[in-house]
């Protein structure tokens, strides 16, 4: 009889592969690597579809443990022609006469009337950058996933950063969620929890 696989979801940006990689290597436990939308983050663990997942926070601390890991910068995604390709990085002030094409960074809220796009994927929103027609501020992590030639990125340096961290059901108290946290923080296989 085959094991159920231990789920970690992971947000777009986010990387498990050595997380992973340290998983398969200790454990007999298939694990099985889950992509999900930042607005399905939430709801993959509460439903149970995943143990953990790899979340870009703030996520509701009142159903779900989450630990921290880092931080990411937050860019704005241009067009290769865009003034801002002159300079090392930006600030809102700077985008103030820019039409956003989505905001995708947690926390921060644009200015309604820089928000002349419907909401769409990632992906979408790049190609309408790459077509001249708008900005898209998202982490970095983010923007080198959906790096293309006619665009590129700058730092956004009076944003705040995003973070990424590990979350899992309160109610939860699968022992191998215990593992995974020890495999993230850096925990030998040899080394106890304290």
């Amino acid at each position: 009889m085959t094991e159920s696989p231990f789920r970690v979801a992971f947000v777009t940006g986010a990387t498990p592969d050595k997380w992973a990689g340290i998983w398969r290597r200790r454990s007999r436990v298939p694990l099985e690597l889950v992509p999900v939308e930042e607005g399905e983050q939430d709801a993959a663990l509460r439903a149970g579809e995943v143990d953990m997942a790899l979340v870009r926070l703030p996520v509701d601390r009142d159903v779900l443990h989450c630990i921290p890991l880092y931080e990411e910068i937050p860019v704005v995604v241009v067009g290769r022609e865009h003034v801002a390709t002159v300079v090392d990085e930006v600030t809102l002030a700077d985008l103030a006469g820019e039409q956003l094409v989505a905001p995708h960074v947690s926390g921060w809220t644009p200015d309604v009337a820089q928000l002349a796009w419907p909401p769409m994927s990632i992906a979408d929103a790049v190609e309408v950058v790459a077509s001249g027609t708008g900005v898209l501020i998202a982490p970095m992590s983010v923007a080198r996933l959906h790096q293309r030639k006619d665009v590129t990125y700058r730092p956004v340096s009076d944003l705040a950063p995003t973070r990424i961290g590990l979350a899992w059901l309160l109610d939860n108290d699968d022992p191998q969620i215990q593992t995974f946290i020890g495999i993230v923080r850096g925990r030998t296989e040899r080394s106890s929890r304290d």
